[in-house]
């Protein structure tokens, strides 16, 4: 029985030394490693600013590139994606959410481009609905909102380099 307990004890021990801890899933460093674009190619980087204070402003939003899934982007995250430079569809959705973000993005050949996933006003709006009014409030919200010019959990806000990098030495990448 003993002997048991220690040979758990030991293979606990060797899968907990197994967890990472996102050393190393920066964007300098993983840029780095990657290395730029190859020709032909360019680079797409989306990312969400870490959570500030008591806000609810926050998407926890699934980006789809060209039909191909990004993953979730949450407070403190991102990720990208290489593709040919060229026209490309982008669609971002939240679950539950009564509408989608799509937008069609341009992509030069050997740059990286940076977009700031913000919350849009339908989804303030909306989670404001929720939190006063639960699924009614939720429900209400989303007729009065339908019309909005953006149905769509996100704003994607394009973004310098130089302020991009600034904000990505914060974030960890996409699980």
């Amino acid at each position: 029985m003993l002997r048991l307990g220690v040979l758990l004890l030991a293979v606990g021990a060797v899968l907990a030394g197994c967890v990472s801890d996102q050393v190393g899933t920066d964007f300098a460093s993983v840029s780095q490693k990657i290395g730029p674009p190859r020709a032909g190619q360019s680079r797409v980087v989306f990312l969400q600013d870490k959570r500030q204070g008591l806000s609810m402003a926050l998407c926890a939003c699934e980006v789809k590139l060209d039909g191909a899934p990004l993953g979730k982007i949450i407070a403190g995250k991102y990720a990208y994606a290489d593709r040919p430079a060229g026209r490309h569809e982008l669609l971002v959705t939240e679950a539950l959410f009564p509408g989608d973000t799509k937008r069609e993005i341009v992509m030069e050949s050997g740059r990286t481009h940076f977009y700031l996933i913000k919350s849009s006003p339908r989804h303030d709006a909306a989670t404001g609905g929720a939190v006063l009014g639960g699924l009614i409030g939720l429900a209400a919200v989303s007729v009065a909102t339908a019309g909005e010019a953006n149905p769509g959990p996100a704003e994607l806000v394009l973004l310098d380099e130089a302020t991009a990098r600034t904000k990505l030495a914060e974030l960890q990448a996409v699980d």
